[in-house]
């Protein structure tokens, strides 16, 4: 079992992203796997993360790191897990899941819609981070660029 790499990581990319880091690459995987964990399931005014493409709309992710071949939930034990890992091993990439919930606030209820679901690669090189993107399937009411611009803008607020 390889923590944070999944075998089945599909070759065909919708969106690549680079970014120059002064942040050692320990640490930068060690920021976003907590970020990660603090982001599941936390509800997100569309706003927040995006211009909406849903009006009074609601964002909820849910986000798994790899291994091997299937990908676990960042709940609070595998979220330690995963940071003990990084302190112990030199890792190059990290692979992730990411599940988007989309909901129509319509007054007192939420109105459920299709979900997205994502395939999330950072690779850690020499002050750089590259964020590679795969939309599985969804109606993409995030694209994969909103989607690593919404996560780096968290990693690094402005």
């Amino acid at each position: 079992m390889t923590l944070g790499f999944y075998n089945n990581f599909p070759p065909n990319l919708h969106h690549t992203q680079n970014y120059l880091t002064t942040t050692t690459n320990r640490q930068l995987q060690q920021q976003l796997i907590q970020l990660f964990s603090k982001t599941n399931n936390k509800q997100f005014n569309f706003e927040e993360v995006t211009i909406p493409t849903i009006p009074n709309g609601v964002v909820i992710f849910e986000i798994g790191l790899a291994e091997t071949d299937g990908f676990t939930y960042l709940n609070e034990e595998q979220t330690k897990k995963a940071l003990q890992y990084i302190s112990k091993t030199q890792v190059q990439m990290l692979d992730f899941f990411c599940a988007i919930r989309y909901y129509k606030n319509n007054g007192e209820k939420q109105q459920a819609l299709k979900f997205d679901y994502y395939m999330l690669r950072a690779i850690f090189g020499k002050n750089t981070l590259e964020l590679q993107i795969h939309h599985e399937r969804g109606p993409r009411y995030l694209s994969p660029q909103d989607l690593t611009n919404f996560f780096i803008n968290c990693l690094v607020p402005k």
